[in-house]
């Protein structure tokens, strides 16, 4: 007696529905998960104790928690639900318990958001790398693209400065110095003119 054939229960239908990936951007968001499975192995205990404690404070479960100790803890004290005699009727235990535990949940938040700033710094210079080497190739393409025109004696239907401009590396430094000179002049200029003196006088 044959076996009878296994079935496949996916339809061409939803085959068809999910369009394959390129390798490039398979190969990258295996790196990416690699990367992150990496930096989750480095933390030391303190820090997965730090992320697990913002994570449950972060949750409803932590807040139905909450909600039900609190409004136990108030009907109790303040007579209106007698189950067991009341120990805190001017709820000052409650509150300092509520600001004690506020400070520590402070405390929990920071740790766990000054790890995340950490890893946003890296990815904020990853994607400056990323920008800047885009930037050099190109510039070197578009180098590449007018020495072709000119040999083969193309029109390349772009003004000569334009194209001169766009040949030109930009070091990172220079861009940061530009903005922050653009930034000083536009906040003395509208210093200035909130006061009421003309921007030319100040200059």
């Amino acid at each position: 007696m044959q076996a009878a054939p296994i079935r496949d229960n996916t339809s061409p239908k939803e085959d068809s529905a999910m369009p394959p990936i390129s390798h490039v951007l398979d190969r990258n968001i295996n790196a990416l998960i690699l990367r992150r499975a990496q930096d989750e192995s480095t933390l030391s205990r303190q820090q997965r104790v730090a992320n697990g404690i913002t994570a449950f404070v972060g949750s409803m479960v932590f807040v139905y928690i909450h909600a039900a100790l609190f409004g136990l803890w108030i009907l109790i004290n303040i007579g209106w639900l007698p189950v067991v005699p009341a120990w805190d009727p001017s709820l000052v235990v409650l509150a300092m318990a509520a600001s004690v535990e506020a400070i520590f949940i402070s405390t929990f938040v920071l740790i766990s958001q000054n790890r995340m700033a950490a890893e946003d710094d890296k990815r904020a210079d990853l994607s400056l790398q990323i920008a800047l080497l885009n930037e050099h190739e190109t510039t070197r393409l578009v180098t590449m693209v007018s020495a072709i025109a000119g040999k083969l004696g193309v029109d390349p239907q772009v003004a000569p400065e334009e194209l001169e401009e766009m040949q030109r590396n930009l070091p990172p430094d220079v861009v940061l110095e530009e903005i922050e000179r653009q930034n000083e002049k536009g906040a003395s200029s509208s210093s200035s003119s909130s006061s009421g003196t003309p921007a030319s006088l100040t200059s």
